[in-house]
């Protein structure tokens, strides 16, 4: 959650000190402490409360009514998006529309729409139920666009329009909500809610053209504007070594390669021919696979340098591709077809197919640069929906992460644990 709505929902003691953690126990406040200001001479209400956390210089929201009306109309609804209305307090909002206290009602009604909106377009589930999990949300919704986007939905009167602004732009997602009205057993709806949950995680819009992998389908495909101009069988992590969700941005490929053998692999080729050991600066020993039929990452590895050294590349292990599971590797993604993928993912004619298995023959290692960075996002859904609703089709849950992710959907929290996940 955006430290905006982290604010708003936390109390004041955990915002202003000790003195109003007394408050909160029921004690009362000593007259050198009301006195000073330190403390109100009486309790505060919920409203106050949320109210005075409102970072300093922002003023209170003006909700009016009838926009209030428009935000409860929209948590009733929710559930269209495969979230629970409960988590949103409706009970309270609508009581403060109902009593008419201005003061009630803003801090109700920014309360809500801080945390729907937070939710929409960052996903509800946070923290470690994002089972390795390494993709920042943070330029989908600060804290600044979350305040003005409120602003605007009041002075508008687009509410729901501006809530749904938030929404995953790809066509998964409306494809996969579309299910939940037809889903009758609860394992499925479950399944089609943690996926709908996983796509808000995601950037909202992931570009006109990207690679997007995905573990469960082992599949790594090229979109572009919309269209899957290559899809490959690709072998990912095993459980004992699995691959994380990252992003990372392609610039090209290197044909070739030499294969920088990681510590926690050293021992297995330690001693072994066909490898090249190099002396560390710290006095310790590397060692490099060099370039050849037998070479680690085959012939080929895409360019997407990221902090877990996680890659797709080629791999002299063709059988894996055959078989219908394919969770086998140290964790980067082998891909099938690498040379064809290859020049899918350049993208100029300086590096076709033809120049590529030029450079391949030469047995030199080469890199080639892309014609346009491409983001690389590695993802994990274990529910696709099939087109034109024809129905769901349904991928195993190789690493076990789906129940964590339903657990904390299904969770009822209260305000301040909410905010300690965010």
């Amino acid at each position: 959650m955006s430290r905006l709505a982290a604010a708003l929902l936390l109390t004041a003691a955990a915002a202003s000190g000790p003195a109003f953690a007394q408050l909160e126990k029921g004690e009362k406040p000593t007259a050198e402490q009301v006195a000073s200001g330190e403390v109100p001479a009486a309790p505060i209400s919920e409203a106050e409360r949320a109210l005075r956390a409102l970072p300093a210089g922002m003023a209170a929201p003006n909700w009016t009514s009838e926009a209030a009306r428009d935000l409860l109309a929209y948590v009733q609804q929710v559930g269209d998006e495969g979230l629970d209305a409960a988590d949103y307090d409706p009970e309270r909002l609508r009581d403060a529309i109902e009593t008419g206290d201005p003061t009630a009602l803003s801090a109700a009604a920014t309360d809500t729409f801080l945390r729907v909106s937070s939710d929409l377009a960052l996903g509800h589930v946070r923290g470690s139920a994002r089972m390795d999990w390494h993709v920042g949300d943070q330029k989908d919704l600060n804290s600044a666009d979350q305040l003005a986007l409120m602003k605007r939905a009041i002075d508008n009167g687009s509410v729901h329009d501006s809530l749904n602004s938030l929404l995953p732009t790809h066509p998964q997602y409306a494809e996969l909500k579309a299910l939940l009205g037809t889903a009758k057993d609860k394992q499925l709806l479950d399944k089609v809610r943690t996926n709908l949950d996983r796509w808000r995680w995601l950037p909202r819009d992931l570009g006109h053209r990207y690679v997007i992998v995905n573990v469960p389908a082992y599949t790594v495909a090229l979109v572009e504007d919309g269209q899957v101009i290559a899809r490959h069988r690709a072998v990912v992590g095993a459980p004992k070594t699995a691959t994380p969700q990252l992003v990372a941005t392609a610039t090209g490929v290197i044909l070739n390669p030499w294969w920088e053998v990681p510590k926690s692999i050293t021992p297995e080729v330690r001693g072994k021919k066909g490898y090249v050991s190099v002396k560390t600066p710290d006095g310790g020993v590397r060692y490099r696979q060099p370039p050849g039929p037998g070479n680690a990452l085959g012939r080929m590895k895409v360019v997407m340098p990221n902090n877990y050294a996680i890659y797709l590349h080629d791999t002299p292990s063709k059988s894996y591709f055959k078989k219908p599971a394919r969770a086998y590797s140290h964790g980067c993604i082998r891909t099938e077809d690498p040379l064809a993928f290859a020049a899918a993912l350049l993208g100029t004619p300086e590096w076709d197919r033809a120049a590529i298995d030029q450079a391949v023959a030469s047995g030199k290692t080469v890199q080639a640069k892309a014609a346009v960075a491409t983001p690389v996002y590695i993802t994990y859904f274990t529910t696709a929906a099939l087109a034109a609703g024809e129905g769901i089709i349904s991928y195993p849950d190789v690493y076990g992460r789906d129940s964590k992710v339903v657990t904390a959907l299904n969770a009822k929290s209260g305000a301040t644990e909410m905010a300690s996940v965010r």
